[in-house]
């Protein structure tokens, strides 16, 4: 009986929740090792994303004869300049395209009391519910006011914390340059030989897919980003620059962020001007469509080899347990989940046809 395939399964079921409940009983234990993880998951997190982009060009340097550390001061120099471009070439118009924005605020919202009285003058009735939410808005806005200015110096107090934990990322980041090459020889020391190349085999697989994923994701956003500053300057939208930088980021987020981006930009080039708002829209789908038919299976699809309902699946139930922060990480974190799933599959199928033989 125990030799069962049903029966193992059942019993491992029993032991992985046990251990699941056991974990419950003392999480008082490890509270204490939470804090401590997310007091340096920013700096870690920064430098790793760093990292992968940056260890290429130093093991390329490196096998231009140049020292290791060298090559790493090299890089850091490169980022210096990056950054000193950024901030003078860069940031200045974002800024000035963000403050015109901001001050044509008020045009903007007439234009949309606008839309709502057109809309309001031809319906029969506006929905009860819709009424009392906007009613209840206008009664409770001291309530909110208060609560909006509460969390305002709590956000205040996390962005110092946030702060410090960027400076922090430097220094993190020169010792995985410089030894990072050396971890998994000495995590696989400590083992037999058999599981020392398990282990290593494994590992040598996350990277792979963390650094397939990091690189992609980066190539996709860039691209995109290109394609929507040159077609927003061709529609003459206004801020473009700005709304293609926004873009650029938003699309870290695998399939929702693009689309979330356009909604900024498809509603000021409406407000400029109809026709400006619907080419607006048929270049934010235009690009889309050469990312998700050209660039994406290209650059990441034959790595990471993720299914698209599966990845929206994935977001959705992330962005509902760890919002935001769980949007960002849930796609890597989901194919290394994927990549360590497989590689003990794999054991243990192979082990079982040793049995069998």
């Amino acid at each position: 009986m125990t030799r069962k395939k049903s029966f193992r399964v059942l019993m491992y079921a029993v032991l992985i929740f046990t251990l699941i409940y056991l974990i419950h009983l003392t999480a008082f234990i490890f509270k204490p090792i939470g804090l401590l993880l997310t007091s340096i998951a920013v700096p870690i997190i920064g430098a790793g994303l760093l990292y992968y982009i940056t260890n290429p060009l130093v093991n390329l340097l490196e096998r231009l004869k140049i020292k290791r550390v060298l090559g790493i001061v090299i890089v850091f120099l490169l980022m210096i300049a990056i950054g000193f471009f950024s901030v003078y070439f860069i940031i200045p118009p974002i800024q000035d395209q963000f403050g015109r924005l901001v001050d044509s605020f008020p045009q903007i919202i007439v234009w949309f009391e606008d839309l709502w009285s057109f809309w309001e003058n031809r319906q029969d009735y506006i929905p009860a519910s819709l009424e009392d939410s906007i009613q209840n808005l206008i009664n409770n806005f001291d309530v909110y006011a208060e609560q909006i200015v509460g969390s305002l110096f709590s956000f205040i107090g996390s962005f110092v914390s946030f702060i410090v934990a960027l400076v922090m990322i430097p220094f993190f980041l020169f010792f995985m340059l410089k030894d990072g090459h050396k971890f998994i020889p000495f995590v696989t020391g400590f083992l037999s030989e058999s599981k020392a190349k398990s282990l290593q085999t494994l590992l040598t697989n996350i990277n792979d897919v963390l650094s397939s994923f990091i690189h992609g994701q980066l190539l996709v956003s860039l691209s995109v980003g290109i394609m929507l500053l040159i077609g927003y300057w061709i529609v003459g939208l206004n801020y473009a620059l700005m709304f293609a930088v926004f873009g650029l980021f938003m699309n870290l987020i695998p399939f929702i962020g693009p689309w979330l981006s356009a909604i900024p930009a498809v509603l000021v080039g409406f407000f400029q001007d109809p026709m400006v708002g619907v080419w607006t829209a048929v270049i934010m789908i235009v690009a889309q469509q050469i990312e998700s038919s050209l660039i994406s299976p290209n650059i990441m699809g034959k790595v990471l080899k993720l299914h698209p309902l599966t990845v929206i699946t994935v977001i959705l139930a992330a962005g509902a347990i760890g919002g935001f922060l769980g949007i960002l990480f849930a796609v890597p974190a989901y194919a290394v989940a994927k990549t360590i799933v497989i590689h003990f599959y794999q054991i243990y199928t192979k082990h079982h046809q040793l049995q069998g033989e």
